[in-house]
């Protein structure tokens, strides 16, 4: 398997936190790729016509993307128990608080767009605000259940995970842990993970 990716992109590093704690890091080739919603990447293109990170290619020449659909592939290559659940409620909770993550990512990445990309005089700061609601009201949704986390955790808890990680990582002024003690304790464990010290973006 070849995996493209950006060592920064956190939906990257949910797909290889699930590798790591599934033993099958070893199995997957990184092919370090840039993509930008300005700038085509012809190589990722060719497998993914969203031009995206991470894709996925199988060793058959098929394709798989984005990271809930490369991370439900990756747990059905190990012999362990199952990081995304059976049908059933703990299914359809992991699945929710992994889409409530992505969603506050999708968010947070908009925003970095805007401010990196966007040239200066065209950005919007009412849509920067309106992009930050949406990750302070996730993050206070994460807050309510965090002390539901685990013990045996799930793709859910990954992403919360990873994406708590990435707010420290470019918004590190939101002080999000501020009045959400639940999630902060839950982010100091799993950030101490092996999988998750392997993955740590550059600084």
């Amino acid at each position: 398997m070849r995996l493209f990716y950006s060592s920064t992109s956190p939906y990257v590093r949910k797909f290889m936190v699930l590798a790591h704690e599934t033993g099958l890091a070893g199995r997957i080739e990184l092919k370090p790729v840039s993509v930008s919603p300005v700038t085509r990447n012809p190589e990722v293109a060719a497998g993914n016509p969203l031009v995206k990170v991470p894709t996925l290619l199988l060793d058959d020449g098929t394709s798989l993307y984005d990271s809930p659909v490369i991370s439900e592939y990756l747990d059905t290559l190990h012999a362990g128990r199952p990081w995304f659940p059976v049908p059933g409620p703990a299914r359809w909770a992991a699945l929710r608080r992994q889409a409530m993550a992505d969603g506050a990512l999708d968010a947070a990445i908009l925003i970095r767009y805007e401010l990196t990309l966007r040239p200066e005089d065209k950005r919007w700061p009412a849509w920067i605000d309106g992009q930050m609601v949406k990750i302070r009201q996730s993050l206070d949704a994460l807050e309510a259940e965090a002390a539901t986390f685990g013990p045996d955790f799930t793709i859910g808890e990954i992403a919360v995970g990873c994406t708590l990680a990435y707010l420290d990582y470019r918004f590190g002024a939101e002080e999000w842990r501020k009045n959400r003690p639940a999630l902060a304790a839950f982010d100091a464990a799993f950030a101490a993970r092996p999988s998750m010290v392997a993955t740590r973006p550059p600084a």
